[in-house]
């Protein structure tokens, strides 16, 4: 988006608005504690074979404490072309990330053939499974597309925490409160054949929407019931 389509204010926010938040993210989510890591073999192997570049993927509504353990890593991800997403691509790159923007509504497929790109040359991709709006746990198929198109593997990651918001959006989008106790889990990588497509696409897909909710499950289970995942009914 061009900035020519931003007021004064707003251009301001773009600048100095983003750093300022992206800087009370990071001390907001530096009092929570991380109390368990399950699964960071199973993470570290995945990249031993793939040299380092991988897809790694949550659910939209586990976004925000990720925020903290990926942007140092410089995770390449996708953002959407609106309004919105060019505020979240300034606080994002100021946590660490880079991103290449596009959605599943427009400019989508541009995008994952970027974000492939950037992992082909060595980088690491960072997707939100049903992202950007939805129907929540439900995974696209952009995700396994990537990871197809790169030659890497998919790895599964979520948080769970013993105290958090949970927000009554269309994702049930959770907040870790301040100071809470936070695990984070990582699934078995998903290995995507380089040439699959058709039905056989389609049941890496189910398969990743299937290892992707198991994972939050046992997340959820170590701090006790699952969180809500779905909007309530008027």
């Amino acid at each position: 988006m061009e900035k020519g389509a931003f007021r004064p204010h707003e251009r301001l926010w773009l600048t100095a608005g983003s750093s300022v938040l992206a800087v009370l993210i990071r001390i907001y989510l530096g009092s929570c504690r991380l109390v368990r890591v399950e699964g960071g073999d199973l993470q570290r192997e995945a990249l031993g074979r793939s040299r380092g570049r991988a897809v790694f993927v949550t659910w939209h509504q586990r976004m925000l404490m990720l925020a903290r353990y990926f942007g140092p890593r410089r995770l390449t991800v996708m953002i959407s072309q609106s309004r919105d997403g060019e505020y979240g691509a300034r606080v994002a790159a100021k946590l660490g990330f880079a991103n290449v923007r596009g959605s599943s509504t427009r400019g989508g497929m541009r995008a994952l053939r970027a974000l492939s790109k950037a992992i082909r040359e060595g980088g690491r991709g960072g997707m939100l499974a049903d992202g950007p709006q939805g129907p929540p746990r439900v995974a696209k198929v952009g995700t396994v597309l990537s990871a197809r198109d790169a030659g890497v593997p998919i790895i599964p990651v979520v948080w769970a925490a013993d105290r958090c918001w949970v927000l009554n959006s269309w994702d049930r989008y959770m907040i870790p409160k301040p100071f809470a106790r936070v695990a984070v889990f990582y699934g078995a990588p998903i290995w995507v054949p380089p040439k699959v497509r058709g039905e056989a696409l389609e049941s890496c897909r189910r398969g990743l929407e299937d290892r992707l909710n198991d994972l939050t499950r046992s997340a959820d289970a170590y701090f006790g019931a699952e969180r809500p995942w779905r909007r309530p009914k008027d």
